[in-house]
């Protein structure tokens, strides 16, 4: 009777607990979008004025529309007259006016499309993280794992379309806005900072009004798909021993605030993005397809939250040495993995945000190369150091290769990409020694070695292989040329600019910084005030009726503890 009475009670708080946070998100957001809702481009919620002649480009992204004549510019006189030109012949040819404009819709609809599906394919990942994170886990907690997976996309969505979206992309449209989608014009306030040093968006609350947009929309399915996956990150390091409510106020936490802040940094044109421009950093702050913005950023608050926690019950002995604690199904772990392999076919090609972007054949190979280059390195480690090859490790082998190869996918060859997945086979076996044995953090799924280890190692790979064959302009940087060449995008250390390494370097250290820090500081609170781990009693007899109602496997005996 006690016990039902404290978890009655404790559902009442957690629910008084979300009400009141997106009570105060809906005051914030609504009052923010009231603000900014007339100013600037309006909202196309229809998608019939997104896409017309002003967004056809050649294979080269040459502009079939010349820009507006900008009378500050030294090459004023020029574009005067290509424009003026182009003005003449469009009044001589109007019906080639209206088949650019049909072309451009058309370019527009074609990257909707690709975007959409692999956002798809993103989504997917789920069952994967699910599949992986359960069968790496005992038997007595497998229920609860399957809780924790679920319950990480359903409240960390509601978190980032109340606040996280506008945070992140709420000033998309000054300096990155998304072309290939139509560039979110209505995008376009910094509610933290302004220029090249914004630091927090300021439109897009709750999707409404600025946000309420087709582009703007499709760019939210796919980023949101991204934004839970660093959610799911953390059910793996610290599943067995955290309390139903504490979890869901770490999904709130990264979808409302951690991930689109260093989101909005990187991707949204913050301030670490226009480093190239504001520093002379290379091209400011890269990162592809998110090896830090998303698994960095997942795998350090992880990392954060299982300190705060500590190692699970029995995990050390007397004597301070690590016990193994053995997967209980290694199908769910390699079929898992193998849906975290076919979904991240959408998320490494699919941040192009454009099927037109025809850079997405070699995004695919890296991405597979440095997959099966991770994996074979952990197992032949793992079967050098210990005698075996650890399936489990394999796996976590392959998850490395594809987390360090998401930041420099774009940017590097795909013998670069094989010698970026042997970097992060190494990385990740001696990163699960080093957690377990020197540091003594407990991460039952290896996941702060996969994700935040790797995801360091992927951003700074960018400053060392890129090529310079893709980028051009990347984030306003070199549009015409760079480092003396035309056309020449990214480029690493082994390639001339060191710059770019160390704007990279810097870059990957601070998210790391960012996402352990801040987690630590809002976590080891709520910690002090209300204990976020299950009772002793509670984690020895498995967390699956306790926390989550019902056993995985209910044809197994039931455990009762006095």
């Amino acid at each position: 009777m006690r016990q039902s009475i404290e978890r009655r009670s404790l559902r009442f708080s957690l629910t008084r607990i979300a009400a009141l946070v997106l009570l105060i998100a809906g005051i914030f957001g609504g009052s923010a979008t009231r603000c900014f809702a007339d100013n600037g481009p309006q909202p196309d919620p229809a998608g019939i004025a997104t896409g017309d002649k002003t967004s056809v480009q050649d294979a080269a992204g040459n502009a079939f529309v010349p820009p507006t004549p900008d009378p500050s510019s030294p090459s004023f006189a020029q574009q005067k007259k290509d424009y003026d030109a182009y003005q003449a012949q469009l009044a001589k040819e109007p019906l080639a006016g209206k088949l650019a404009d049909s072309v451009g819709h058309i370019r527009i609809a074609t990257n909707f499309s690709w975007t959409l599906l692999t956002g798809y394919l993103v989504l997917f990942m789920q069952a994967g993280f699910a599949l992986l994170t359960c069968g790496l886990v005992r038997k007595k907690n497998a229920g609860h794992l399957m809780m924790l997976n679920f319950a990480a996309y359903v409240f960390a969505f509601l978190a980032y379309y109340a606040v996280g979206y506008a945070f992140q992309y709420g000033a998309a449209a000054i300096n990155a806005a998304p072309t290939n989608l139509g560039g979110t014009p209505t995008l376009n306030h910094f509610l933290l900072g302004h220029g090249l040093w914004g630091f927090l968006g300021g439109k897009g609350f709750f999707l409404s009004g600025p946000g309420y947009d087709s582009g703007s929309l499709c760019l939210t399915l796919f980023e949101v798909v991204f934004m839970e996956t660093a959610g799911y990150i953390i059910v793996g390091a610290i599943c067995e021993r955290i309390t139903f409510w504490a979890f869901l106020l770490c999904e709130l936490f990264i979808g409302a605030f951690l991930y689109p802040v260093f989101g909005c940094w990187v991707w949204g044109g913050g301030w670490l993005s226009q480093l190239g421009s504001t520093m002379n950093l290379g091209h400011g702050y890269v990162d592809f397809a998110g090896s830090t913005v998303v698994h960095g950023v997942g795998g350090f608050c992880a990392m954060a939250l299982a300190v705060i926690l500590g190692p699970r019950l029995g995990k050390y002995g007397p004597d301070g040495k690590p016990r193994a604690f053995p997967a209980h199904n290694i199908v769910f772990v390699v079929t898992g993995t193998f849906i975290l392999l076919f979904g991240w076919m959408g998320f490494n090609p699919g941040s192009t945000l454009g099927a037109t972007d025809l850079r997405i054949s070699v995004i695919a190979v890296n991405t597979n190369l440095a997959a099966v280059a991770g994996a074979a390195t952990a197992m032949l480690l793992w079967y050098v150091l210990f005698k075996k090859p650890d399936v489990t490790m394999a796996c976590n082998g392959m998850l490395a290769g594809l987390v360090a190869i998401t930041a420099p996918c774009a940017f590097v060859s795909p013998n670069s990409s094989v010698v970026i997945g042997v970097l992060a086979g190494v990385v990740v076996c001696f990163g699960v020694l080093f957690n377990e044995r020197v540091i003594k953090v407990d991460d039952p799924c290896g996941a702060i070695s996969v994700h935040g280890y790797c995801g360091w190692l992927g951003a700074v790979s960018v400053g060392i292989f890129a090529d310079g064959t893709y980028g051009s302009g990347w984030n306003g940087v070199g549009a015409s040329t760079y480092l003396g060449q035309a056309g020449q995008g990214v480029t690493g250390l082994l390639h001339g600019d060191s710059r770019q390494f160390l704007c990279q370097l810097m870059g990957a250290t601070l998210c790391a910084v960012w996402a352990f820090g801040a987690t630590y500081v809002v976590f080891w609170v709520v910690n002090k005030v209300k204990s976020m781990r299950v009772s002793a009693e509670v984690e020895l007899a498995g967390l699956d009726v306790t926390e989550s109602g019902m056993h995985a496997y209910p044809e197994d005996p039931i455990v009762t503890v006095a």
